[in-house]
This record gives C-alpha cells, structure tokens and sequence, in this order.
C-alpha cells in the first residue's frame, strides 16, 4: 500500500483550502452558479487529483491517464478549480465562470476545457459515461482507472443504477464511484423528497464493493482510494458523509446554498472564515 504521511495529508488540505477559496471568489465573480455542492466536495477532489490520479495536466489526453468524471455536473466549481490548481489552466481564468465565451460553462464541456473527460449535467449521465469509459478500458487490457462523483440527489435518477448494475455484470473494477452525500438537493432534504437511503445498501445489493468514510477526513479519503485499488472482479461505491457547503457556516447545511452565488459581502466573510480555519488546523 502507498504510504499516507503527514507530508500528503498536509498537501491535500492545502490544496482543499486553495479550491474552496477559488470557488467562492468564481461564483462571488459570475453572480451565478452551485457553490453548495461544489464546496462539499473539496476534499474529496484534492485527494483525487493531488494524491490519487495518475494525470499530467502536459499531456491531458496521454493514452494511460486516469479518467474523472463529475456525473454531478452543476457542481462545475470545484472541478474547474481543482484543474486549475493541478495545472490545466491558468488560476485567474476562474474569474470567466459563466462569462460568454468563457470555456468555464455552467455545466462542463469536454470540448471547450482540457481536463474535463465528460461534459456532464444531465443527472446521471455521469455515471453511465463512467461505465463507458471503464469497460473500454477493460477491452483494450489498459491500466487506467476511472472516477465519478455523484451527488445523493443525483442517485434519484433511475438511469443511475442501470449503470451502476452494468459496472457490477462487467466486473469492471477499474472503476470507483464517490457519492458526495451531503443529504441536500436543490429543493430540500433529499430524504424527504425522494428518499434514496440505504445508499450503501442498495451498492452493495448490486454486488458492488461499498466502503463508508467521513468526506471530509482526508485519510479516510486516502485510505477508502487505497482499498478501492485493491478490489478485485467488481467496482468499488465510496460513500462519503459530507456537509453542504462545507467551510462556510453559513452555507453549511443549507438548501438555499446549492444554487445561488454569493454576494460581494458574503464571498469576502466566506473566504475570511476558510482562512481561520485553515490556519486554526495549522494548514499555511
């Protein structure tokens, strides 16, 4: 098993802490966008792309890179600031979220932004392209893996666990799916709109490998990742609890979060508070 030391756990959270604040100064920027959803996911894509993935932003499409998709596509944010910090593009092209012209589209777009495997946003669309991308690599007998991250709300889409039976039928255990269960869509509690617990349960009753972690625990993150690798004969469901909006009180836990930008005001109290935080858990 690769080693996870205080040295990589230490790079992850600061890239964590670089993303979250890039979040909210693109969105604070565009006036539009998720930044909910984008911000409980943060530490789950600084393991992913600092630690994890086999990916070298010179050569975005190199044959045996490992592939990324974000089935949940409207949480854009964290994936185009997570690319950004590893090396894609430039950090101060954030500022074009949403802007016309701008390859940072609401949703991603394959075709606009190197980095982005899939454009995404139709819920659960993600996931099934996810599947597409591991079974080819089972066919042609290549190394890669493949990642997707859904959101819980997302697993409300009926085409989701037709893909998540195909992963399990193709034994395709190149392929790790993260769902970010943050336990709030757009409209409320995702329990009480269209419950979809037992989450873990319901993988695993499609004989998929499930492994429950806290999202926000960067070694358990880094550990869950580890065991993924060594699963044989059948995908891999990571669930990770995690807060909405996490970093930001508040915005944490708060439907209203998941799509509305923050005001100037608020972005400037958003970053101050991931700032103290930061610095409270030793994190420069």
């Amino acid at each position: 098993m690769r080693e996870i030391n205080d040295q990589t756990l230490q790079l992850a959270a600061q890239k964590a802490v670089i993303i979250r604040e890039n979040i909210i100064k693109m969105l604070a920027e565009s006036g539009s966008g998720h930044p909910g959803g984008s911000l409980s996911a943060a530490d789950i894509m600084a393991c992913l792309y600092f630690w994890e993935m086999n990916i070298d932003p010179g050569k975005p499409l190199a044959p045996e890179r490992d592939r990324f998709v974000l089935s949940k596509g409207h949480a854009a944010p964290v994936l185009y600031a997570t690319l950004a910090e590893k090396g894609f593009f430039p950090a101060e092209d954030l500022l074009s979220l949403r802007q016309l012209g701008s390859p940072l589209q609401g949703h991603p777009d394959m075709r606009k932004l190197a980095g982005v495997e899939a454009s995404t946003g139709s819920l659960g669309q993600g996931i099934s392209w996810a599947v597409g991308m591991a079974l080819a690599g089972k066919m042609d007998q290549a190394g890669y893996r493949v990642y997707t991250l859904l959101g819980d709300g997302e697993l409300e889409e009926g085409m989701v666990w037709e893909a998540v039976m195909a992963a399990a039928h193709y034994h395709l255990d190149n392929l790790t799916a993260i769902v970010d269960n943050n336990g709030l869509q757009i409209d409320g509690q995702v329990q009480k709109i269209m419950n979809v617990a037992p989450i873990g349960e319901k993988f695993a009753a499609f004989n998929w490998e499930v492994i429950a972690i806290d999202g926000h625990d960067l070694q358990q993150i880094m550990t869950a990742l580890e065991k993924a690798r060594g699963i044989k004969d059948r995908p891999t469901a990571i669930i990770a609890q995690t807060i909405k909006g996490k970093g930001v009180s508040f915005m944490e836990d708060r439907a209203e979060w998941h799509g509305k930008a923050p005001k100037k005001e608020e972005a400037q109290k958003a970053l101050e508070q991931i700032k103290a935080e930061a610095a409270a858990l030793g994190i420069n």
